[in-house]
């Protein structure tokens, strides 16, 4: 039973087996079809949706085999990665009335991508055996560069830089999760990614049901130096009991 979650030759001796090719290639398609959402959003002419779709879709991933430098790039060894963005992009254009009836699943759209790519990218991390916080950057950066090279096409701050409902803290905390239960605990690939991507979900929605923001505007410096100027001032007495404490001693003076 225990063989059905957890694999029985530990986490490290698999994790040289990746996911499956649907787990990539769905990723890129949820992460087109946001950039969809947010060409008609914008009221952007074909080439804007076909653009958007591809930079959604594929950006993150494309940013995530520069840094790694390991393997190939992915969408330029996958025949589909490239044609199902583009294809979704251009049914997105011409189809818009379908966009226009699901325009309320524009948020699960968005949640399930960063969900799937912080997984994709982390366990990209992981077949090539890059340390945890390498695999944690990395599925944050697969989850979040689509979007952030999005908002700099558009000329816009990227919305990984603002304030927002824990946007990059959920891809972070999924990457974490995913690596930790596949090379620490030895859960099989498919459970962690089900876990992984069902608390990213959980957070997602929590945060934007709650309005729960990332924090800003944070100083510390007031608290910080009362907290030096106490633990200063009770040194500063402190010895100077002492020093009393070893003149009153009798033989303390010289004769």
């Amino acid at each position: 039973m225990l063989n059905f979650f957890f694999t029985p030759y530990g986490g490290m001796d698999v994790s040289t087996l990746p996911l499956p090719t649907w787990l990539d290639l769905s990723a890129v398609i949820v992460g087109a079809l946001a950039g969809v959402f947010a060409a008609r959003q914008r009221k952007l002419d074909l080439v804007g949706y076909v653009g958007l779709a591809m930079i959604c879709g594929l950006g993150g991933g494309l940013i995530r085999d520069t840094i790694l430098q390991k393997g190939s790039v992915y969408m330029m060894d996958s025949p589909y990665a490239i044609p199902m963005a583009v294809l979704t992009g251009l049914i997105g254009f011409f189809f818009p009335g379908a966009t226009k009836r699901f325009s309320r699943l524009y948020e699960w759209v968005d949640i399930m991508s960063v969900s799937l790519f912080a997984v994709a990218g982390a366990d990209k991390a992981i077949v090539f055996h890059t340390s945890g916080a390498a695999a944690i950057l990395l599925g944050t950066i697969t989850a979040v560069g689509g979007g952030m090279l999005r908002d700099v096409f558009l000329g816009e701050v990227p919305q990984i830089f603002r304030r927002s409902n824990l946007y990059a803290i959920c891809s972070v905390v999924g990457g974490a999760l995913y690596y930790s239960m596949v090379c620490m605990f030895g859960v099989r690939k498919l459970w962690a990614l089900i876990i992984s991507v069902f608390i990213m979900v959980a957070m997602r929605r929590w945060s934007l049901k709650y309005n729960v923001l990332s924090p800003d505007n944070i100083d510390l410096s007031p608290r910080a130096s009362r907290a030096i100027r106490v633990v200063y001032t009770t040194a500063s007495n402190e010895g100077r009991r002492r020093a009393e404490t070893i003149i009153k001693k009798p033989g303390s003076h010289r004769q």
